[in-house]
């Protein structure tokens, strides 16, 4: 175990006073009345035509220089209306403005009661702002400003805040007129208002003063902390270029309950909100990324049955009555990280991504707590009683800027390839050359998922491989060199290939000059012809669309004629359709088709194994068809006229057979039970004047006959007359093989038709 993450944990655990420079949240807002001396009323959200009414009987807002106070619209731009003239009543409104209070006490690290006063409504129209400044002390005890921005239609208008070397940009709008969007702040913090670029921004400014004899309240501090930490977090990057034993993220659950909706780095609680302060701090002076998620712990394993031996299948922490079952040993476990936010509070789609026991700080923080979830399953068969539980916390996650993207290939391809695809979509719309960061980020990723790749060659073929995405982005980057590497390492390893993924690999061999991709083409063949043979045919027809002379392709093409299923790899062919490729018409249409462009004679070869192998390559479900594709160039050519030759044979001596209804009741008998039971049988489907045969039995001797009548495909309708006992199978004889002949009589005249047109 790492010491890094017993000394992070030690660290963090010592911020413990909550409360940072500036904090934000969102109030429900029920219907404050707002009322404003010459203007009347104010709707909510604000109204054009009453934004321009309270424009009109505000004034310019100045600010302070000094002892002085100035009007310098290049300074601060918008207009402001005091106290005297402003009115916010409204039965709820205290206990609005009572809530916001208690969140910015908690977010500021405040423990005794505070006040706001009011000081007044500011009017920010488009182009409004106002730059850098300090607020000065307005009234006695006072510590901070409480900025309350009520529901209006704007854009811009940001608020940034900075404190010391640390800065934050907040958006103060919400989407939803029954919320207003609230900031706090020390009064010794810098801050600035973006410009308005569009409507108008409406804010309440409150004074909060601390009543008391004692000092104004100040920021909390963790400077002493924060720099412990630092070094700490910058010795485990530099522990991490010499020792693969030194964990890749560090992971810090945090103490209280966070759901995933509300999960928000603005929301964080008492000792929680202390230590994203400092670690935020702290790997910022790092070089370290630092990120909220949701770490939950799965715990698998064997249970009993309770004294009582209930019967209950699940248990949350509610339930009263929780000792039907005993859980038992921990055979397996899983702990994984999910609902990223960044900084920001905004969401990362980055999936789940896995964690580690030795990435956990402290080590087994889960050991005493209670579990979110706790099933068990009754036993079952030879399986005993088990049981699951779940154990959730929101949790701090930092690492290494320059380990980004190793962190997200843990995830897995599901998040690794749509953030490369993304990346690559970027790059190319930013018109940035290849040495940006952006390409360069893409390239690195893609390189690290081709080192990692796993091992898909046993898989089904329906499973998403991710070779196809990978490519795709590659391609948009014009990366030549990901592009034959991952090729290499991944399709020429036979590691992820499928049919699928052809033309996306034809798309990115078109960067490549014609010899060079005509040896990745014969790479990729020769590493997968023996277990992908029709994804093979398939992507060595594209590729010799355009024949040239090219003696890789040549080398391909001889590869996978040998191979091409036949003889005793026919016994191989239920393995061969569990992975997705299968002897088909359009695996021999492929195979032709790429044989015929590079090398009419290796064609010709595998044509001859077809018709030499007419239990593999049936004519009626592979053969034919495939001689009646439309096979472009190679249709005229001897190999591909040889087999068509032969289909047509084939259907035309059928056609030219006798084509009647039977003339009597005697159907053709292939029952190969000799038993009694079924001698009757025989004997029925002997007779020539006999429609229906009556057989009365028990149910085993019934169900015998009936047995034999499917397997021997017999033409009889079947239904069980229950009357009497024992009850009766009623067999009469139909005419399903006639009907056979005469729907594959059609068919044989559609496929003479498409051979001849196809000549």
């Amino acid at each position: 175990m790492s010491s890094f993450v017993t000394e992070l944990a030690d660290l963090l655990g010592q911020a413990l006073r909550p409360g940072d420079f500036y904090t934000r949240g969102i109030a429900r807002l029920l219907a404050p009345s707002l009322t404003v001396d010459g203007v009347g009323p104010i709707a909510l959200p604000l109204l054009p035509v009453q934004a321009e009414q309270l424009v009109a009987v505000a004034e310019r807002a100045p600010y302070g220089r000094g002892p002085d106070t100035i009007i310098d619209t290049s300074v601060r731009n918008t207009w402001q209306i005091g106290p005297p003239r402003v009115r916010i009543e409204g039965r709820h409104w205290p206990q609005t403005l009572a809530a916001m209070l208690e969140l910015a006490a908690e977010g500021l690290g405040v423990s005794d009661p505070i006040e706001a006063e009011f000081y007044k409504l500011l009017i920010y129209d488009k182009g409004s702002f106002f730059v850098s400044h300090r607020d000065t002390e307005k009234a006695p005890g006072m510590f901070a400003t409480l900025v309350v921005v009520l529901p209006s239609f704007c854009t811009g208008g940001e608020l940034v805040v900075r404190h010391k070397d640390r800065s934050v940009q907040l958006d103060l709008r919400t989407e939803d007129p029954a919320e207003a969007a609230f900031a706090a702040f020390y009064a010794d913090c810098l801050h600035e208002v973006l410009p308005v670029t569009a409507g108008c921004r409406l804010s309440l400014i409150y004074n909060l003063i601390r009543r008391g004899t004692g000092g104004a309240p100040q920021p909390p501090s963790y400077a002493s902390e924060q720099d412990k930490v630092a070094a700490l977090l910058r010795g485990w990057r530099a522990a991490m270029d010499g020792d693969e034993a030194v964990p890749e993220k560090l992971v810090y659950p945090l103490e209280h309950a966070y759901t995933a909706p509300e999960l928000d780095f603005s929301v964080l609680k008492g000792a929680d909100a202390a230590a994203a302060g400092v670690l935020a701090a702290a790997a910022k002076q790092a070089d370290c990324a630092v990120h909220l998620a949701l770490v939950t712990l799965e715990e698998f394993g064997s249970a009993g049955y309770g004294d009582d031996y209930g019967r209950r299948r699940s248990w949350s922490r509610d339930d009263d009555d929780d000792d039907d079952f005993e859980v038992g040993e921990i055979d397996d476990w899983n702990i994984a990280l999910s609902d990223w936010r960044a900084p920001d509070g905004n969401p990362v789609p980055w999936g789940e991504i896995p964690v580690t026991e030795d990435e956990l700080s402290p080590p087994d923080p889960f050991h005493e707590l209670e579990p979110d979830e706790l099933h068990f399953e009754e036993a079952s068969g030879n399986a005993g009683v088990s049981f699951e539980r779940r154990y959730r916390r929101a949790a701090l996650v930092v690492w290494p800027n320059d380990r980004a993207l190793a962190v997200l290939t843990q995830a897995g391809l599901g998040v690794t390839v749509p953030h490369l695809l993304d990346l690559a979509e970027r790059w190319a719309a930013s018109g940035a050359d290849r040495a940006s960061p952006l390409w360069r980020e893409a390239h690195e990723l893609a390189e690290r998922m081709g080192d990692d790749w796993p091992d898909h060659s046993g898989t089904l073929v329906n499973e998403d491989s991710h070779t196809t995405g990978l490519l795709t982005a590659l391609t948009r980057l014009g990366d030549t060199d990901g592009i034959s590497g991952f090729l290499c390492r991944v399709a020429g390893a036979g590691k992820g290939y499928a049919r699928r993924d052809n033309p996306a690999v034809i798309a990115a061999l078109e960067l490549f000059a014609p010899d060079r991709a005509a040896e990745l083409v014969a790479m990729i063949v020769a590493a997968n012809a023996g277990q992908r043979f029709a994804a093979c045919a398939d992507l060595l027809a594209r590729a010799a669309l355009s024949p040239k002379e090219n003696t890789a392709l040549a080398k391909a093409a001889a590869s996978l004629l040998g191979a091409m299923p036949r003889g005793a790899a026919a016994a191989k062919l239920r393995e061969w359709s569990w992975r997705g490729d299968k002897v088909d018409p359009a695996f021999v249409a492929d195979m032709l088709t790429a044989l015929s462009a590079i090398d009419a004679a290796l064609a010709d070869q595998a044509v001859a194994a077809m018709l030499d192998d007419p239990k593999l390559y049936d004519f009626d479900t592979v053969l034919v068809p495939a001689a009646a594709y439309k096979l472009g160039a190679a249709a005229n050519l001897p190999a591909v006229a040889r087999l068509r030759a032969a289909c047509l044979a084939h259907v035309r001596a059928r056609i030219a057979l006798p084509l009647a209804p039977p003339p009597d009741w005697k159907r053709a008998s292939t029952v190969g039970c000799r038993c009694a039971r079924c001698g009757e049988l025989s004997r029925f489907l002997a007779d020539a004047t006999q429609q229906t045969w009556t057989y009365r039995a028990v149910e085993a001797d019934r169900g015998h006959v009936a047995e034999t009548i499917r397997t021997a495909a017999c033409d009889l309708d079947t239904i069980t007359e229950k009357k009497g006992r024992p009850y009766s199978l009623i067999c009469t004889k139909n005419q399903a093989t006639h009907e056979r002949r005469v729907t594959q009589r059609q068919q044989d005249l559609r496929d003479e038709a498409s051979l001849v047109s196809a000549d």
